[in-house]
């Protein structure tokens, strides 16, 4: 089975800053919103002939689960999807002329099947979803979806062993390992041995697979 992580975090925070110190070979980042990288880096589109580059723009669940399945027998070991809740918020966008509640509930399936493809990828993928937070009602911060219905329907977290979550202290940028009592992280006991660490995406993969000895 595969590794599915989810990063959440505000914008500005420093999840797409952590992808810095990758090896973009060994990735594919599909981004749901084009937007360039806010670092300096090597990384680009990706030519679906010759299959060199990394970046892949679509926000379809079934489409980014190809790439998912697909990343093993294509040399790839991380795939990173930024950023996550816009791939809800763009097809809610798309068919908000529906009526009814059946379009929620199709678009949770669509996620699920999502985070499905990237539990059930090869042992030796990762795939990394970053995206953003909202504090409901008793003040708790979670992933950010597009209402409390989808929240009835599928409970994005518990989808996941582990959920980072990037903060930003005394302008050091980094990433929560542990839960606070008031959000949704959570990560194997003892696979981090700081609660909060350097919002390093490479140094948290290989972690990550040090922990599982992928």
């Amino acid at each position: 089975m595969g590794i599915p992580v989810m990063i959440l975090g505000e914008s500005g925070t420093g999840k797409s800053t952590s992808l810095r110190n990758l090896n973009p070979d060994e990735c594919f980042l599909v981004q749901a919103v084009r937007k360039p990288l806010p670092f300096r880096n090597s990384w680009i589109d990706l030519d679906q002939q010759t299959m060199k580059g990394q970046i892949i723009q679509s926000d379809d669940c079934a489409f980014i689960s190809q790439v998912i399945s697909q990343a093993h027998k294509l040399g790839r070991n991380k795939v990173i999807v930024d950023d996550f809740q816009y791939i809800m918020a763009n097809e809610y966008m798309r068919r908000s002329a529906e009526t009814g509640f059946a379009k929620f509930t199709e678009i949770a399936k669509h996620v699920w099947e999502l985070v499905m493809s990237a539990t059930n990828a090869a042992p030796d993928v990762a795939v990394y979803f970053l995206a953003h937070t909202e504090t409901n009602d008793v003040g708790k911060v979670k992933a950010k979806t597009i209402g409390k219905l989808l929240d009835e329907k599928i409970t994005l977290e518990g989808l996941f062993t582990i959920v980072l979550r990037s903060i930003v202290d005394d302008g050091k940028y980094q990433f929560s390992t542990q839960n606070s009592g008031m959000d949704t992280v959570k990560s194997p006991m003892e696979m981090f041995s700081n609660r909060f660490i350097e919002n390093d995406l490479n140094t948290v993969d290989q972690t990550i697979r040090q922990y599982y000895g992928v």
